[in-house]
């Protein structure tokens, strides 16, 4: 098979351990092989037998190459807006006020359960084109606005279905443990019941990759939660956990206990959430959008997650009511002004770490084996993608499993 080369770039490789801040390498090349990386190095030490199976070469003009980005949390599947909520706590109500007044997430609820497929794929669509535009080729997107089998079943479709007819990968988490649905008032365990009737269906008809729960005090106990890993654990399937968001809940300990792929929000990690987190190996996924929308004052202790050596992973949490964002570029940003995540920190946090926080070992990384899956940028620096907000630094090209 014939092979592509690549040349005149600068490539940063975000490979853990390079010897040079985001594993840099300033005169590079890659050769692709069909949908995966062959080679990524120096241009000058491209094996010579590989050099003679590519019938086809491109320069890159001096451009900087990274990974796909990955945005490995969000809600991107939803009827309606809640613009109406925004001004509501811009004149004083809280989140949790609003929620436990009916709106909130019960609000999206009836929106997305009177729209059909086709709506909700329409809508979804114009979110997902926005983030492929930045660069976007893998991405996560959670059910959670159902929260009854019929609409669950739908959500989850939709997201399958844009994978159908996008160039991204979308991996689908199902989150019936989001809230309790107004049928369910009052009545927690029992809605925990209809979850648990909820995920083998789901998942025997092939629409569950991994399994999320929304660990809070306006949401399920970890009682209730573990319930729900359990049996996300006898059939199979990874989780993740929206945790210590608003409370420390100790949801953590019982992310890791299960060994959870990642723990998403964090604003209230404990120590022992975070050196639980470490020995499970799993991700934390900070999401900036959510903390400056709510216009929290409780930072994510990024030293303490430094300290115990976590992966801190980013993503946009793209959902109507509380981070309604459709940039990755823009959660850089604002993962270095925020969270003082540094440009390098923040870049892994969108590649390697995202992969990670998906289950993912086949993407994140320039590396031979990986897919080819790569952005070409027409900025010097990788720091540029999280200097400048509020526009796309010249993105040139998105390569989909070596495809533009």
């Amino acid at each position: 098979m014939s092979l592509q080369l690549w040349t005149h770039c600068r490539a940063a490789t975000l490979q853990a351990g390079a010897a040079q801040p985001y594993g840099l390498i300033e005169d590079a090349a890659l050769v692709i092989d069909g949908e995966s990386l062959a080679w990524v190095g120096p241009r000058a030490d491209v094996p010579a037998d590989l050099l003679a199976r590519c019938e086809t070469q491109r320069d890159a003009g001096g451009a900087l190459i990274t990974p796909g980005l990955i945005d490995c949390h969000t809600h991107l599947v939803y009827g309606g807006d809640r613009a109406h909520e925004f001004e509501l706590r811009l004149n004083g109500a809280t989140y949790e006020e609003i929620a436990r007044a009916g709106g909130g997430i019960a609000s999206t609820v009836k929106a997305t359960r009177a729209a059909t497929a086709q709506q909700l794929q329409t809508q979804s669509a114009a979110r997902l084109q926005r983030l492929i535009a930045e660069g976007v080729t893998t991405l996560e997107i959670k059910s959670g606005y159902g929260l009854a089998l019929e609409h669950e079943r739908k959500t989850l479709s939709v997201a399958r279905a844009l994978g159908q007819t996008h160039a991204v990968d979308i991996r689908t988490t199902f989150l019936g443990a989001h809230a309790v649905p107004a049928e369910f008032a009052g009545r927690t365990d029992a809605y925990v019941d209809a979850v648990l009737e909820m995920l083998p269906v789901l998942h025997a008809e092939g629409l569950v990759d991994a399994v999320d729960a929304f660990c809070e005090r306006i949401a399920f106990s970890t009682a209730q939660t573990g319930r729900v890993f359990a049996a996300a654990k006898a059939l199979g399937i990874p989780v993740k956990l929206h945790a210590e968001q608003l409370s420390d809940s100790g949801g953590a300990q019982l992310a890791a206990h299960y060994g959870a792929l990642s723990c998403d929000h964090l604003e209230w990690l404990s120590t022992e959430g975070a050196q639980a987190m470490a020995a499970a190996g799993s991700v934390a996924v900070l999401l900036p959008g959510a903390f400056y929308f709510l216009r929290e004052t409780k930072l994510p202790p990024v030293a303490l997650l430094r300290e115990h050596n976590v992966p801190m992973a980013i993503s946009t949490d793209c959902n109507p009511g509380s981070s309604p964002c459709t940039s990755l570029l823009l959660m850089l940003n604002m993962a270095c002004t925020l969270f003082r995540l540094t440009p390098e920190e923040a870049l892994a946090g969108v590649t390697r770490h995202a992969a990670a926080a998906l289950g993912l070992r086949d993407r994140g990384v320039l590396a031979a084996g990986m897919r080819a899956d790569f952005v070409v940028w027409g900025v010097e620096r990788p720091a540029e993608l999280s200097y400048a907000f509020g526009a796309n630094p010249r993105l040139q090209t998105v390569f989909k499993g070596g495809l533009v």
